[in-house]
């Protein structure tokens, strides 16, 4: 494959959506034929149940619940999730009976996704309004794989994979390229997607740019979202009347969006423009010491102790780097201090910093004054 990369993770990833969408069991449930079962005693690691009773034609069902589903389930229920894992641990039987009293007392209809593991065994992995539009990992991949393929920008996979709470796919152009802030600080134009199959984020397709010595990845502010909660598209109360057909039309609908802005997204101009913007940030100096413009930063962007202490090692990093060796400290390499952080962070955080990147080379002149004003 084309876009495929030397540790074949494009090929490793679609193998697994595939496992798992073979493996997938959707079932919209009345609470009052559901019973949550901790399972542990006080003080023990939780390892809770959900048995689902017979409904739509699917026997009854042993499920384990996973951090995710876990965590809807007490937001459904109105329990802080860190009160509820407190709960669960150190008092199992009467959390288990207030969640089980709140399924028979507020009676509604909630989606469970669960991935099948034998018999009638598996994992619930969402616990979900019934109004969930399940545009899944597959039909993402299907929208947007054979634009990827065909692109001039000759899209290259740099990572790639699926969490418990989403699928993320990032490229890069092998085309389009250019010099960022400073001499031999090549860039490269970038694509992202991601999809969560569990209600923890929406369809999304963005821009990226690409810091090629050292693979920081930043996104552009080129980003554009599509809700699957359907009260977010204002259908909320006709959504449930739907056929099967309408359904299928309406995800139909969103996979050409996917597919066209996977084209759009893809274009030399938009590399142009944030290679512009960095070289203009490679003059934005920081006026005070670099450990100060940290904590300035951390503190504009309401980052805690510990993540502006990140901030401070990717600095360091970057300041090392080809392109920012031996110049000025700036707001470019600011942007490059952040996006750094997310070489190392948690899969499911990566996009976080990656955006954060972004926010900074976009500040206004006052917040950046900030960061650069010496103490």
């Amino acid at each position: 494959m084309r876009i495929e990369n030397r540790e074949n993770t494009l090929t490793q990833l679609i193998h697994q959506v595939q496992d798992d969408k073979a493996r997938t069991l959707d079932v919209i449930y009345p609470t009052d034929s559901l019973q949550f079962i901790p399972q542990n005693e006080p003080g023990q690691e939780a390892s809770p149940k959900l048995i689902c009773e017979r409904a739509m034609g699917v026997p009854t069902t042993e499920l384990s619940v996973n951090s995710v589903a876990f965590d809807q389930i007490s937001s459904r229920a109105g329990i802080d999730v860190r009160t509820a894992r407190r709960l669960l641990t150190g008092y199992p039987q009467e959390f288990g009976a207030l969640i089980n009293k709140t399924f028979e007392r507020e009676p509604a209809a909630r989606l469970v996704r669960a991935h099948m593991t034998h018999g009638n065994a598996g994992i619930a992995r969402a616990f979900l309004s019934s109004k969930f539009k399940t545009f899944d990992n597959a039909d993402l991949l299907e929208s947007a794989l054979p634009q990827l393929i065909e692109s001039d920008a000759q899209w290259q996979v740099v990572h790639g994979t699926v969490t418990d709470k989403r699928l993320y796919l990032r490229l890069k152009s092998d085309r389009f390229t250019g010099e960022g802030a400073a001499v031999g600080d090549t860039m490269a134009l970038g694509i992202g997607l991601s999809n969560s199959e569990v209600g923890m984020g929406s369809v999304s397709v963005y821009q990226m740019i690409w810091t090629l010595a050292c693979l920081n990845g930043m996104q552009t502010a080129n980003r554009h979202r599509s809700s699957h909660i359907t009260s977010a598209r204002g259908d909320a109360d006709t959504w449930e009347m739907l056929t099967d057909e309408a359904k299928n039309a309406d995800n139909k609908a969103l996979a050409l969006k996917v597919r066209d802005l996977v084209g759009s997204y893809g274009s030399r101009d938009a590399l142009d423009t944030v290679l512009e913007k960095m070289q203009l940030a490679a003059g934005d100096i920081v006026q005070g010491s670099t450990h100060q413009a940290t904590e300035n930063l951390g503190k504009v962007l309401q980052l805690t102790k510990a993540e502006t202490s990140k901030v401070l090692d990717g600095l360091l990093a970057t300041i090392g780097q080809q392109g920012y060796a031996g110049h000025p400290v700036s707001r470019a390499t600011m942007v490059n201090a952040v996006t750094a952080v997310a070489n190392d962070a948690d899969p499911d955080t990566v996009d976080d910093w990656q955006r954060l990147g972004g926010r900074v080379l976009d500040l206004p002149a006052r917040d950046w004054q900030r960061v650069a004003a010496a103490a």
